[in-house]
């Protein structure tokens, strides 16, 4: 059987990475998407129960090339989607579309459900018929998810700044970060540590939302036993504190980090402190396996002096801090004065790429001394 997982460009190899972990699997990776081979439906529950860096995970009937509305609703026609049908039941058409197209998902959604000889239910359907079309591909299958698993529950405490969950895991895993000391610098609300913390700890990212999954509604899964199932994988977290360290010069920035910290269930875990950058040298003496950070950025809401002092100093800082062969990794939407500030400590840029939130596109800098 077939399955596919929607994340972000660019973290691709990482969801990738996250599904052998998980259900032990071969993957092949396309843009924006990860597709996988699985034996089991059990092996889906677990990317949506625990999964970090994806938003959907489909059960997949067929996925293919088109040119156009009309190739596209040919090559849909062709897909035999009726073993799905429960005539008892009732189902959604759910299309989520990305580029430029001379149709609209609505009008796919009407098309598809033309196919489906069931009761419709927008609100509480038993299966949902999911379309992912991403330029010139087109992905159909059932969403086994039913919700948008990139979004936190955590994340009641926001900023403007804050990092998607999905890339924050990203990052996390891009370090190459299993064990030891991880620092996040300016944690702002805390999406970086919390997420690597969960990783660390196997804390489930849908521990709290149980109830909502769309797999529990499906016909062929109402003699599954999800009780046993979620008490399995819940048995497994472990509840030693870790080497995680979430900080900021900023005090209500580690205040917001550690509220969403405790709604995520995971802050007995973290380490939290108003730290200011010049001083990071006082808290570690070359311990330190990683750093992980979204530094303040230049804008016109920032004065530019302050922050290169602080680009400055935190390069400064990481000399003294970071094990001989530890790892810097950094993600910025201008990343030219972080590079010149790594260049003056004689830090190298190991890699360099590009990694979306939407149509908005970082840089993630991996440094090395």
């Amino acid at each position: 059987m077939k399955g596919l997982a929607i994340t972000n460009k660019g973290i691709e190899k990482e969801a990738a990475l996250e599904i052998k972990e998980l259900i032990k699997c071969k993957t092949s990776i396309k843009e924006s998407v990860v597709l996988f081979e699985f034996s089991k439906y059990e092996d889906l529950f677990t990317l949506c129960y625990k999964g970090q860096s994806f938003a959907k995970v489909i059960f997949l009937f067929d996925f293919f090339e088109f040119n156009g509305k009309k190739s596209l609703i040919e090559n849909i026609n062709k897909i035999k989607i009726s073993e799905w049908a429960d005539k008892k039941g009732t189902f959604r058409v759910s299309c989520k579309r990305v580029g430029s197209h001379d149709f609209s998902s609505q009008e796919i959604e009407d098309e598809i459900g033309k196919l489906i000889d069931l009761k419709c239910d927008l609100i509480n359907p038993d299966v949902i018929f999911y379309v992912y079309i991403y330029n010139n591909m087109c992905y159909l299958g059932i969403d086994f998810s039913g919700f948008d698993l990139s979004k936190r529950d955590y994340r009641i405490f926001a900023m403007p700044s804050s990092l998607k969950a999905t890339i924050a895991y990203a990052l996390t895993r891009i370090s190459g970060y299993k064990d030891g000391v991880l620092l996040d610098p300016f944690c702002g609300s805390g999406e970086i540590p919390i997420e690597a913390a969960m990783f660390k700890s196997n804390f489930p990212v849908n521990y709290y939302n149980k109830q909502k999954f769309a797999f529990l509604k499906l016909k062929k899964n109402k003699k599954f036993n999800f009780d046993k199932f979620f008490k399995a994988i819940d048995s497994k977290i472990k509840k030693d504190k870790t080497k995680i360290n979430c900080f900021d010069y900023q005090q209500r920035n580690v205040k917001t980090a550690e509220k969403n910290s405790k709604i995520a269930g995971v802050h007995k875990l973290l380490n939290f402190s108003r730290q200011d950058t010049e001083f990071l040298e006082l808290k570690f003496k070359k311990n330190v396996d990683v750093i992980v950070t979204q530094p303040p950025a230049i804008s016109k809401y920032s004065n530019k002096k302050d922050i290169e002092k602080i680009y400055n100093e935190f390069f400064y800082q990481a000399e003294y801090i970071l094990k001989k062969n530890g790892k810097i990794v950094l993600i910025s939407e201008h990343p030219e004065e972080l590079k010149k500030y790594a260049e003056k400590y004689k830090f190298k840029i190991v890699d360099e790429r590009s990694v979306f939130s939407g149509k908005k596109e970082f840089k993630v800098l991996v440094i090395n001394k």
